[in-house]
């Protein structure tokens, strides 16, 4: 079995060999090398916006290359010690050797979706979303499930997660919530949730004990970087301040902290009630705000080119990506590309990445 072992190994090294080239990680050195020494001059940082944008570029390079020498480096140690044992007769190791090459193969995979991750601003923050539909308490029951989802699977995966709004429901769950989810290639990662989620279940607010349908929508857009310039005038904005609150309406802070902000133009409104300071919630609303006002644009070209195609596509509410499913059986399953995993708990949990994977793989003329 060891023999075997080894062999699957010499493998995974051939995988890890031919991602360093996939990723020109000995052209990442060389530029990081250079990057790092510009760090350096003191020039540089007279110009703190300048600097601010190398020292992205440098932490950027740093990711990729060092998660590509510690996943060889892993693989081989793991060979070394396989060999060892082999040669030793110690057929004792065979388990942790098995649980460390399980533990590299997910490393390499997660590292493998990085190289599908070349959208134009995959590399920059999220803006999750999240709207109870049709289904009442349920549907806000389920919104809130899917809120604590996406919080678990950001911070397990090193995001950092904050959020600015939250819309209590009158008898359980939420009506409404927005996450901000920072790191590198955040949305990236996370623009496979965008769509409709369907939950089947017996009701927990129901005395029938009937299957209920509940669904929610997750809307993912990217927040804009300062190079993006997204114009807005004052004179369009209407900025309401009022006082946080939580779930049964119990107050959070007793000042009028909280700033909502309506962008008369087009109706947009976003919200931010986090944050202690009036002036922090702004600065968080008014991010959001310049980030749906991009995409709305962004939107507005699509649809005036595909009128001029003839193409005209509708997404309506019940055209889940997908299916989350309790009773009669345990399944969520992933309408797009058919993965299916029959623990629901695990899912819910935040183990979303099977689903995001087979997202970002997939082929072209399936997207």
């Amino acid at each position: 079995m060891l023999t075997d072992i080894k062999t699957q190994l010499g493998s995974l090294k051939q995988r890890i060999l031919s991602l360093k080239n996939l990723l020109s990680i000995d052209d990442k050195k060389s530029t990081l090398k250079e990057l790092q020494m510009r760090s350096t001059d003191s020039k540089l940082w007279q110009d703190p916006q300048e600097a601010q944008k190398l020292l992205q570029k440098i932490k950027a390079l740093e990711s990729q290359v060092n998660s590509w020498e510690n996943i060889f480096s892993k693989c081989e140690d793991l060979i070394l010690l396989t060999e060892t044992a082999i040669d030793e007769k110690d057929e004792s190791l065979e388990k942790d050797i098995l649980e460390d090459k399980v533990e590299i193969e997910k490393e390499l995979s997660s590292l493998e979706v990085r190289t599908l991750l070349g959208g134009e601003y995959d590399k920059n923050n999220a803006i999750l979303s999240i709207n109870a539909g049709a289904g009442g308490t349920d549907s806000q029951d389920w919104a809130q499930i899917l809120l604590r989802m996406y919080s678990r699977w950001a911070e397990a995966e090193g995001f950092k997660v904050d959020a600015p709004d939250i819309s209590y429901g009158e008898g359980a769950g939420i009506k409404s919530a927005t996450l901000l989810v920072s790191g590198d290639y955040a949305y990236g990662r996370l623009k496979s949730e965008k769509g409709i989620h369907r939950l089947v279940r017996i009701s927990p607010f129901s005395s029938e004990g009937k299957r209920h349908t509940s669904f929610t929508a997750v809307e993912v857009i990217p927040e804009i970087t300062e190079d993006i310039k997204v114009e807005i005038n004052p004179s369009d904005l209407r900025i309401d301040t009022f006082r946080a609150s939580g779930p049964g309406g119990q107050h959070v802070n007793k000042t009028d902290s909280a700033v909502r902000i309506t962008h008369m133009p087009t109706g947009i409104v976003t919200q931010s009630q986090s944050a202690r300071s009036q002036h922090q919630n702004k600065e968080a609303s008014m991010k959001i705000l310049k980030a749906r006002l991009y995409e709305r644009l962004l939107k507005e070209r699509k649809t005036r080119i595909e009128e001029l195609r003839g193409e005209q596509r509708e997404i309506g509410w019940g055209n889940q990506i997908r299916s989350y499913v309790f009773q009669p059986y345990t399944l969520v399953k992933d309408h797009r590309t058919n993965v299916e995993i029959g623990d629901v708990q695990r899912v819910i949990d935040g183990d979303i990445n099977p689903f995001i994977e087979a997202y970002l793989r997939r082929k072209p003329d399936e997207k």
